[in-house]
C-alpha cells in the first residue's frame, strides 16, 4: 500500500512540475518613461530589462534605464550644459494576478544611479560625474496580451527626489 501511495505522490509531483514548466520563465523588454527630479523639469527616458519568473507570482529582474538626457543652450552666454542620468537596477517582483489578463505587482530592489554633466562656455569645457546606490521600490499594473507578450505601466521611486512613470512591453520565452 505504501508503494502505491508513494508512486501516486511521485506522479502527482511530476505532473505538477510539468504544468509549471509551461509558464514562460525568461523575459526581456523595454520601456519609455517620464522622470521627475525635484527642482527640475520632467524628462523623457527609455530602458531595457531582462527577468526570470520563478513562479507566476515571483520574479527577479535587472535593467538599465536612461532617466534623463538634457541639453540646455544659453544663447546670451554662448554656453551649454549637457546632462545624462542613468539607472542600473536589480529587483524582486511580486505579482498578484487578477482576472481577464490583468495583474498588479510590486518591486523592491537595489539601483545604481549615475549622473554625468558637462558645461561648455566658449572654448572652456568642464565635466563632472557622480553616482549613488539606493533602494528601489515601485508598483505597477500589467496586462497579458498573449502568453508571450505582457504590457505594463509602473511608478518607481529610484531615489527620494526622483519619481519615474514608465510604460513598457515584455516578451516571454
Amino acid at each position: 500500500m505504501f508503494k502505491k501511495i508513494a508512486a501516486a505522490a511521485a506522479f502527482l509531483i511530476a505532473s505538477s512540475l510539468a504544468f509549471a514548466q509551461q509558464m514562460p520563465q525568461f523575459y526581456v523588454g523595454g520601456d519609455v518613461g517620464s522622470t521627475k527630479v525635484d527642482g527640475a523639469s520632467r524628462e523623457t527616458g527609455a530602458g531595457v530589462f531582462v527577468g526570470y519568473n520563478f513562479t507566476q507570482n515571483f520574479a527577479i529582474e535587472a535593467g538599465w534605464h536612461r532617466l534623463a538626457d538634457a541639453d540646455i543652450y544659453y544663447r546670451d552666454l554662448n554656453a551649454s550644459v549637457k546632462t545624462k542620468f542613468d539607472q542600473t537596477d536589480v529587483s524582486l517582483i511580486g505579482t498578484l494576478p487578477l482576472s481577464n489578463g490583468f495583474g498588479v505587482y510590486g518591486r523592491l530592489g537595489y539601483n545604481h544611479l549615475k549622473i554625468k554633466a558637462s558645461a561648455r562656455a566658449g572654448n572652456v569645457t568642464v565635466s563632472a560625474s557622480d553616482s549613488e546606490d539606493k533602494v528601489l521600490y515601485g508598483a505597477g499594473l500589467s496586462y497579458t496580451f498573449s502568453p508571450q507578450i505582457v504590457g505594463r505601466l509602473e511608478v518607481q521611486k529610484p531615489h527620494s527626489d526622483i519619481t519615474k512613470v514608465a510604460v513598457g512591453v515584455g516578451f516571454n520565452f
